[in-house]
């Protein structure tokens, strides 16, 4: 992690906002500090940021994430975000596991008993997927069922509304708009409410950029108002 000092020597005025916004924003109530990291962590390894992740990983364990949670968090986000951010992530958590003295056994199982699956949701998702895009990219069908649904969105190593949480912060921080209605309709099923999804793009404004941000809110309020109704 860059220092104070290493920082405050290249940019001053990147300090002071540093100290002034950015450390009052993890104090904010309207989400809870391990929100903040599962959706931090999330938004760097979507951005390949190898410089900030580690420290971030070692602020998420700190808030409660546990070395499994973050273990599934780079798994699920090899899916989403890429196989090369998910080495990344690798990079840096081997290093702050081996700090924390963190066992492969703390670690969540390669081949884990699944959760229960929604047959008749997963039923429908799978025929609407195939009947758009199966004559496309067949195999992209296959695999989003049998890999994806059926299995990475089924491992109980991360909850179903953490996981929906890291995939909708991924989403924002890779400006993959199109992609969250249905991720963050799967996010607010799973618990999250209309006021942590708006504290959650607060906290990607700094950690993936306003711009990410801004062309995610339309998208993040006409769920919201549509779930409203």
């Amino acid at each position: 992690m860059v220092s104070t000092a290493e920082l405050a020597s290249v940019a001053p005025a990147l300090e002071k906002y540093g100290r002034t916004a950015l450390a009052p924003l993890w104090k904010r109530a309207s989400l809870s500090p391990r929100d903040r990291s599962l959706g931090t962590v999330a938004a760097l390894i979507a951005g390949s940021r190898a410089v900030e992740l580690s420290h971030q990983m070692d602020l998420a364990l700190d808030h409660g994430v546990t070395p499994a949670e973050l273990s599934e968090v780079i798994t699920h986000l090899a899916f989403y975000s890429g196989w090369a951010s998910a080495m990344t992530a690798v990079d840096a958590a081997k290093h702050v596991f081996a700090r924390h003295n963190i066992s492969p056994a703390q670690l969540a199982e390669a081949s884990p008993k699944l959760l229960p699956l929604d047959e008749q949701a997963e039923a429908q998702r799978a025929a609407r997927v195939s009947e758009q895009f199966h004559a496309v990219a067949p195999g992209v069908v296959e695999y989003t069922g049998t890999v994806l649904f059926r299995d990475l969105w089924l491992r109980p190593g991360l909850a179903p509304r953490d996981r929906s949480l890291v995939t909708v912060s991924a989403l924002v921080a890779s400006g993959q708009v199109a992609q969250i209605p249905y991720h963050l309709n799967r996010a607010i099923d799973h618990g999250l409410t209309a006021a942590e999804a708006g504290e959650l793009l607060t906290q990607l404004a700094f950690y993936a950029g306003w711009p990410n941000v801004f062309s995610a809110l339309p998208v993040v309020k006409d769920v919201l108002e549509k779930r409203a109704k």
